[in-house]
């Protein structure tokens, strides 16, 4: 597969707060291409803003969005939407995402609710989708989120995110962590939900580690190390799709920052061993 269509490629890693200083040093060699959620730094000036800056000169800078709001009740919140156009310009950000969820109705709810998998929120989230990228001028991606409950559920999962991304013809982020734990929240195969994925349509992956509440029960957290089966997925994924660039979350509980290298050196040694799965060519018989 050819990787010209990724605005980023090779093995990224979140840029937080708490990790200015430790990073400092780590160069493009190393990881090459960091994440951002862009309502952490927008407005943000002084010492934050000229260190933030310091990595954006340096490293190409992906958005992962948490307010959009998507699937929210409440109008497209207009004034946050020109803040993210001016600031992916200010910053030359590569790539814009968001979460398939909702987070807002009448005030914030300060988490990630699930839509309905409904025909009807399959047009009303695509409209606002494709509201979002006339607006932005540019193409968004969406992600695959974790959910814990399915209310007014009519369509499975799977269905329900590949009609949206088609009604809306917008990206996918594709968050290999949240298939895992849905798959086992939810009872349900993670490869061969992957393999009904729109590759083509992938913009970046992410990884990340969870908690495990009860054996029937994870909970999605980026607050722990990558788990054997995640990385599996991922391997899948690269088997399935071709090598697509590929970011480490860790959203607390972080470690020494060697630790953390430790796991982007695993992306990058899974990138350069995958053997994609060879194209089969149909012919008349």
């Amino acid at each position: 597969m050819t990787t010209s269509h990724y605005p980023v490629h090779g093995a990224g890693l979140g840029l937080r707060r708490a990790l200015l200083g430790p990073l400092s040093s780590v160069t493009t060699d190393q990881v090459s291409f960091m994440e951002v959620a862009p309502e952490n730094w927008i407005h943000v000036g002084g010492r934050l803003g000229r260190q933030f800056r310091h990595y954006t000169e340096r490293f190409p800078v992906v958005c992962h969005g948490l307010s959009l709001s998507i699937g929210s009740p409440a109008p497209l919140d207009m004034e946050l939407l020109g803040n993210i156009k001016a600031f992916l310009a200010e910053h030359q950000i590569r790539a814009y995402t968001e979460h398939l969820s909702y987070c807002s109705d009448d005030g914030h709810l300060y988490d990630l609710m699930p839509i309905p998998f409904t025909e009807e929120a399959v047009h009303y989230v695509a409209d606002r989708i494709r509201q979002v990228q006339d607006f932005l001028g540019q193409r968004i991606a969406m992600e695959n989120v974790s959910y814990y409950a399915a209310p007014l559920q009519e369509m499975r999962e799977i269905d329900f995110l590949n009609a949206v991304l088609e009604e809306a013809d917008c990206d996918l982020l594709l968050d290999v962590n949240n298939i895992y734990v849905n798959s086992i929240n939810h009872r349900y195969d993670p490869e061969e939900f992957l393999r009904q994925l729109p590759g083509h349509r992938v913009s970046y992956v992410h990884v990340a580690g969870h908690y495990k509440e009860a054996d029937d029960l994870r909970v999605d957290t980026h607050g722990a190390d990558v788990i054997d089966p995640v990385w599996a997925l991922l391997e899948k994924s690269y088997e399935l799709f071709g090598v697509m660039p590929t970011l480490l979350e860790r959203d607390f509980n972080l470690p020494p920052v060697e630790q953390l290298m430790l796991e982007v050196e695993h992306i990058q040694h899974l990138q350069s061993v995958a053997v994609p799965q060879p194209l089969v060519e149909l012919t008349n018989v």
